[in-house]
This record gives structure tokens, C-alpha cells and sequence, in this order.
């Protein structure tokens, strides 16, 4: 009985002891809880990193040309001038570069040689129409059938030209006229040199509705179409919705050429959103990349009039990352 009397103490002494140190670990608990959370004020003046895209942006009222960094700039300017061959082009107004840095988005950069220089942009004005259409849909003045869906797809994905045509058929150069130059976006500016612009289908013959400033039909500027990725990546398009499903059109290109082939290389985990073009001697590209470190988070524009241009544009990725990097690696 004695025994039994012992055990019985023994027993409650254990559970008295380990109730008092839950008890104590809780309310250590609680305590490291409550001083790891932050007041009211302190989580309104921490900076919020967005992971995911639409972009929350500090201030998104300051328009991109005003965030022009002085020092991307340099740097940008001393990493082209580099090489001859590319310091010529960009002295004979044949070559455009854009680059938007993302990475912090408390602090936008951006940067550009030869900016507002609109030059011919074969396929990559395809982004113009797509807005417009996408506006249209919007709007109930386009129905968004399964052939326009197919048809804004391979539009920009695998660049169909058939399908383009199709496209700009459907809503018409007035409607991607008024688009383009609405007070909204302003993606073709004759005070800032013009911009976006798509005055012709893609294909022989036809009805034109050519650019007013140099009489080209298929333009672009790479601060105007780093605007369009720029707003494009804030949900400013159209609506948030739309601007979400337009990046689910551009994401993932079937064509790995130019920027896309050395990304593919150097960054085969990035989400790429793209448009490119080439005919001739011109060669264009545009790209938002959204990588799983932050840092490698930017939009890339190159408007290149020369037979090797294709080429000079693969090239251009990785010195161009050079510049924007703010850390030792990626």
C-alpha cells in the first residue's frame, strides 16, 4: 500500500512539474512571439518585397522616365561603349537599349541609350495589338472567342503572321491608333518621338495607316515598349485581369533566339515574358524576366539595325546583367 502511496506522489510530482514548464514555455512563447511581431507603425514602414507578379510598387504615380538612375546610366553607356562595334551603332542611331531594374521594388531604375529613337521593329510592335485587342475584348467590342484566343497566342508566342493580320482585321488600325496614343498610355508620343506603332498588316499589300512622324509601319521606341512591359508588369493594362492574362500570352516563347537563347542558358529557371521581331537588317527584342532571386528581376529592350544584329542581341544579356547587378552573383 505504501508502495502504491509513493508511486501515486511520485506520478502527480511529475505532472505538477511538467504542467509548471509548459506553462513556463508557453508564456516564453508568447513572449518571444509578441516582441518578433512588429507595432502597427514598424509594418507600415518596413518595405514590402513583392515575390509575384503584378508588381506592388511604392510609389507607382512617378512615371518611368523619371526614374532614369544616373548610375545605370554610366554604367550602361561604359559597358556598350566597350565595344566598338557597338559604340558605332549607337553613335549612327542604329542601335537602342533599354533596361528596367526591378529588383527592388522601393527603388525602380531605369535606363536607356538612344531612348526615344523610334526605328522600324518588324514583329515586336505585335505587343500593340495585342493590347489593343485586349482592350477591345475589355470593352465588348471584340468577342473573345476560341479563334481569338488562339489567334493572340501564336501572335505573339510563335510571331504568326497570319495570325496577326487576323487580328489587326478584327479591331482595325483606328482602334489600335486610338489605343496607343490615349492620354491612359500614351505608347506613341510625338513629343517624346513616337513609340509603339502598327500601320500595316503583316503580309503583301493591303490598307495602311502609317506612323505621322517617319512613315513606318511596324515602330517602336525602347522606352515606349519599356513602358508597355513597365505597366504591363503593374497590372496597368487595360485592367488587372487583363494585364494577367496578357502575361500568360507572353510567357514562355516558342522562339529561342536573340535575349531567350542566352537566358535559356544563364537562367533556365526564369519566367521569360517576350516579343521579338526581325526582317532584313532589323532585329528586336523585349523581355520581362522574373527569376527566383530577386535580383534577376528586370525588362530588357534592343532595336538594332544591322545584318549581325540577331547576334549582337544574344550577346548584350549578360553584359547588360552586369550592369544592373547589385550583388556579386545572381
Amino acid at each position: 500500500m505504501k508502495k502504491n502511496h509513493c508511486f501515486y506522489l511520485i506520478a502527480l510530482g511529475v505532472f505538477i512539474f511538467a504542467h509548471s514548464c509548459t506553462a513556463q514555455e508557453s508564456g516564453n512563447l508568447n513572449n518571444t512571439l509578441s516582441a518578433s511581431v512588429p507595432s502597427e507603425v514598424e509594418l507600415a514602414e518596413t518595405p514590402v518585397q513583392n515575390l509575384d507578379l503584378p508588381l506592388r510598387i511604392k510609389d507607382d504615380t512617378i512615371p518611368l522616365r523619371k526614374l532614369i538612375d544616373s548610375t545605370l546610366q554610366k554604367k550602361l553607356e561604359q559597358e556598350i561603349n566597350k565595344k566598338p562595334r557597338w559604340k558605332k551603332l549607337v553613335a549612327n542611331k542604329r542601335m537602342a537599349i533599354g533596361v528596367v531594374d526591378l529588383s527592388d521594388v522601393n527603388n525602380i531604375r531605369f535606363a536607356c541609350v538612344n531612348g526615344n529613337h523610334m526605328m522600324y521593329a518588324a514583329s515586336l510592335p505585335k505587343i500593340a495589338v495585342l493590347l489593343a485587342a485586349t482592350d477591345a475584348i475589355e470593352k465588348g467590342e471584340l468577342i473573345e472567342t476560341k479563334a481569338v484566343k488562339a489567334d493572340m497566342k501564336i501572335m505573339i508566342s510563335k510571331s504568326n503572321n497570319a495570325a496577326t493580320t487576323r487580328m489587326i482585321n478584327r479591331i482595325g488600325y483606328e482602334k489600335i491608333e486610338a489605343v496607343l496614343t490615349s492620354d491612359r498610355y500614351n505608347l506613341y508620343d510625338e513629343e517624346y518621338g513616337g513609340g509603339l506603332w502598327v500601320g500595316k498588316c503583316y503580309g503583301s499589300g493591303g490598307d495602311t495607316n502609317r506612323d505621322p512622324l517617319k512613315n513606318l509601319s511596324h515602330a517602336a521606341s525602347v522606352t515606349q515598349v519599356c513602358r508597355f512591359y513597365y505597366l504591363l508588369a503593374q497590372g496597368k493594362l487595360v485592367t488587372e485581369q487583363r494585364s494577367k492574362l496578357m502575361l500568360d500570352i507572353m510567357e514562355d516563347p516558342a522562339l529561342h533566339h536573340k535575349f531567350v537563347n542566352t537566358l535559356n542558358r544563364i537562367a533556365p529557371n526564369a519566367r521569360l515574358f517576350r516579343k521579338s521581331g526581325s526582317w532584313k537588317n532589323w532585329h528586336s527584342d523585349s523581355v520581362l524576366v522574373w527569376g527566383q532571386d530577386p535580383n534577376r528581376r528586370y525588362i530588357l529592350v534592343a532595336l538594332i539595325e544591322d545584318n549581325n544584329g540577331e547576334q549582337i542581341i544574344r550577346n548584350l544579356v549578360e553584359p547588360l546583367e552586369r550592369v544592373l547587378k547589385n550583388k556579386e552573383t545572381f
